[in-house]
């Protein structure tokens, strides 16, 4: 019996300190997709606890959300070449945080247009999404970006509609959900941008997503930039706007003028 009780009294502690060292894990940096301009971050933390990091470049802070529960999340290097400082702050109460660990990276990219094609936090897919695979039907047979860029945002506005009750039911962490936005139809300009992004990605075509101001949106907007191979040049498109344009029956193009547009942020 002695010999029980000691054993079980071993593995209450040992069960114990494993509980409790998930919780001390200090983040992970992972570094493998650097060459992409991307890195990956993951931290476990108690659930109560909120977490953000902050991608930082020659004094410019990018900040994001980041989930407690230790499943890594990309994030995009998309201030240029040279050094990045990523941090990881934890909340301690209201607004304050506290930085728990950074880690420095190097980015040397042949092509700096290469951050924007793969996935992300904000713009996540992959080649199981219905939405990638509508993109690989509308594309597979066109020749140039030009076709496929118009092919997607022809779908995009036809299909999907603005949905003018979502913005009082969401957060300000909110993260659009691409496979949502497709099969439901609708969404809102953050869902519209996300989801044109992810599907011109999905077919090689660099694509940004931008938030800040427009006189074309009342608030703060999100629409998206893509790279035309042909033209050798960044064009603006808001399909949000559009797909509203054209429920109304009025007459609109797909290439905006970009001095219409306020940009805070790109991704």
């Amino acid at each position: 019996m002695r010999k029980f009780l000691i054993s079980l009294t071993i593995g209450i502690i040992l069960i114990c300190n494993t509980v409790l060292s998930v919780f001390a894990l200090e983040p992970t940096y992972d570094i493998q997709q650097l060459s992409s301009g991307l890195v990956k971050v993951s931290y476990a933390s108690p659930a109560d606890k909120k977490i953000k990091i902050a991608v930082e470049k020659d004094g410019t802070k990018v900040y994001y959300n980041l989930n407690n529960d230790g499943i890594a999340e990309s994030f995009p290097l998309q201030l240029g070449n040279g050094d990045y400082e990523i941090k990881v702050y934890e909340n301690i109460s209201g607004t304050q945080y506290k930085q728990v660990s950074s880690e420095n990276v190097l980015l040397n990219l042949s092509d700096e247009k290469l951050v924007y094609l793969h996935s992300i936090q904000n713009i996540k897919w992959d080649g199981s999404m219905p939405a990638v695979q509508k993109a690989r039907e509308l594309t597979g047979r066109l020749n140039t970006d030009f076709e496929k860029i118009n092919a997607i945002y022809r779908y995009i506005i036809d299909n999907i509609l603005y949905d003018h009750g979502k913005m009082s039911t969401i957060s300000t962490s909110y993260i659009p959900d691409i496979n949502e936005t497709f099969k439901s139809g609708k969404g809102i300009c953050y869902d519209f941008s996300s989801l044109f992004a992810a599907m011109l990605r999905s077919a090689g075509i660099p694509a940004k997503l931008v938030k800040g101001y427009t006189d074309n949106a009342v608030g703060y907007h999100a629409w998206n930039e893509v790279y035309d191979s042909a033209a050798g040049s960044w064009v603006t498109i808001d399909t949000t706007y559009d797909s509203q344009i054209k429920a109304s029956g009025a007459a609109f193009t797909m290439i905006k003028d970009s001095g219409s547009y306020s940009k805070l942020y790109e991704y």
